[in-house]
């Protein structure tokens, strides 16, 4: 096996545990895009059944159906739309389908369709502003081939005009606002107006900023816009930090606690984005992480899915599964930054 650049940065060969991983799909990106070798189209890869799995769920308006219990009780959250981003993440960011699949253009459809006029796409927080699903979103429906598509455009225009003084995003304005428990229960459940105050000068996530950057690192254009690069250094500061000002994955153990495909910001899917945008391995921050990736890594060329003793995740086929990608994703970092 042709030794790569990167793979000399490592301390263990990895490939060989991806191509030895019975997942085909895994085996065959790692083949496409790690050693670049000439492979079968990717149709094959849209074919698995697996794939066929997800897609024969999938409702004749696009979305994916919820089977919530909270359906009922909170109708002012759109269900159908959480369900749609689970399924959209595998299609797109795991098996690579994109708009030529008349699938992918009905999920894409069904997901713009809940875009606003103001650019954002709503209804995870019922009528509130969500942040960082609209940026999450986004960077699925740019990698699917929406890049050029004006409601794209225009949600690029609201990200922007979202952002903290800081660099970096809330998930939702609401954060930025002094609210009650009470009272941001009532705006993020029920069917009361959108709530567009918003104190750009109260502190950033580094967790929304992780999720709202993708959008910019998978762009070609927007990936060198000058907030793309504000918002890098903003996360990139934050690396292995506590989140001071959000309550939920606060604590600074989620840096080291992967999943993918990506949903929550941590060391992985930060680290993806930044490759993307092209920052220097001299840089002391970008340093810090692949030093990291460098030390942590197994004998057997892989990575835990979590190196987390407060939030460890069970050994599960579907956790070995997932360790096979995070590995592959890791690798594909190294080899941006090292070529």
């Amino acid at each position: 096996m042709k030794m790569n650049n990167w793979i000399k940065k490592l301390k263990f060969e990895p490939l060989i545990s991806l191509l030895a991983s019975n997942d085909f799909a895994l085996a065959y990106f790692t083949r496409r895009e790690l050693l670049h070798e000439k492979v079968e189209p990717i149709d094959t890869i849209w074919k698995l059944p697996e794939v066929q799995q997800i897609l024969k769920k999938q409702q004749d308006n696009g979305c994916w159906k919820s089977s919530n219990q909270n359906r009922k009780k909170y109708p002012s959250i759109n269900y159908s739309l959480i369900e749609t981003w689970k399924n959209f993440r595998f299609l797109v960011e795991k098996y690579q389908m994109n708009r030529t699949h008349p699938s992918i253009k009905k999920a894409a459809e069904y997901i713009l369709s809940c875009q606003k006029e103001e650019g954002d796409i709503r209804g995870f927080i019922a009528n509130q502003y969500a942040i960082y699903y609209t940026g999450a979103l986004m960077s699925l429906l740019i990698q699917a081939g929406y890049h050029n598509d004006p409601r794209i455009e225009k949600g690029f225009e609201w990200l922007i005009s979202m952002k903290q003084d800081d660099g970096g995003w809330l998930g939702s304005n609401l954060m930025s606002l002094e609210l009650s428990h009470k009272e941001i229960l009532k705006l993020t459940s029920q069917d009361v107006p959108t709530k567009k105050e918003h104190d750009k000068s109260r502190p950033s996530s580094h967790n929304w900023t992780g999720m709202v950057i993708r959008a910019f690192a998978n762009h070609p254009k927007y990936k060198s816009h000058p907030v793309a690069k504000s918002a890098i250094i903003t996360l990139k500061k934050a690396f292995f930090s506590k989140d001071k000002h959000y309550t939920s994955y606060q604590d600074a153990d989620y840096w080291i606690r992967f999943d993918f495909p990506f949903w929550w910001n941590h060391l992985v899917a930060a680290m993806d984005s930044i490759s993307k945008i092209d920052y220097s391995t001299d840089d002391i921050d970008i340093k810090r992480a692949l030093t990291w990736f460098i030390d942590n890594q197994q004998e057997n060329g892989l990575w835990k899915l979590s190196y987390s003793k407060k939030f460890p995740i069970r050994n599960t086929p579907k956790a070995r599964r997932t360790q096979f990608w995070i590995s592959y994703i890791i690798c594909c970092i190294f080899q941006r930054f090292y070529g």
